[in-house]
């Protein structure tokens, strides 16, 4: 398992690094730095998902859980300024990137923060994750019904997974474990990626 998957602290010095990306039609340079997932460039299924996924509402409460260095996050908080963008990770090398790359961006309504300092009350009318699938079924079962109830009425969240990893069988048992109340589809695929399309009605 490479240590970027949920590990706190990684190890090795923190040696930040420029990248040059298009993160909502916008050619930004961002801060990277090894130890965090994909350092090197925008990885594919987040790429699948930044590419498929409709315009985001102009206001409201957004997630991006498992942010990595903030591709997700950033595009959101880009393409919705006036929405409050939250960035969730354990790892708080991805977490000091994404502050850095917020207010580079100038991006006063970017918050990146450990899970357990997001207030289990707060509701998310919006999540997009690429979730760490190789944590194992276990780890990312109880990721994903921690955040995903946490979705308020009417919200959507959309999880990228790779087809060959499982993603139609994770289909089946969002469906079958959120219950009542959610709508679980398959949003696209492309790419030999599903992007999975939770609604809570």
């Amino acid at each position: 398992m490479s240590e970027h998957y949920f590990s706190a602290q990684p190890s090795g010095p923190l040696t930040v690094r420029p990248l040059t990306v298009t993160l909502a039609d916008r050619t930004v340079t961002v801060s990277t730095a090894g130890g965090v997932f994909s350092p090197d460039a925008v990885d594919k299924g987040t790429a699948v998902l930044l590419r498929n996924a409709p315009e985001p509402p102009a206001t409201g409460r957004f997630l991006d859980l498992g942010c990595g260095w903030g591709p997700v996050a950033l595009t959101l908080a880009l393409r919705s300024p006036e929405a409050e963008v939250v960035a969730v990770d354990v790892n708080q090398r991805a977490l000091e990137l994404v502050r850095r790359n917020a207010a580079a961006l100038g991006l006063a309504g970017l918050r990146a923060a450990e899970p357990g300092d997001v207030d289990p009350a707060q509701g998310f009318d919006l999540i997009w994750s690429n979730p760490p699938i190789r944590v194992g079924k276990e780890v990312l079962h109880g990721l994903l019904t921690t955040w995903l109830p946490r979705l308020n009425p009417g919200g959507t969240a959309l999880l990228v997974v790779q087809k060959n990893l499982g993603a139609d069988s994770l289909q089946r048992w969002l469906a079958g474990t959120l219950g009542e109340g959610f709508t679980v589809d398959r949003a696209t695929t492309d790419k030999g990626f599903r992007i999975l399309r939770v609604v809570r009605t």
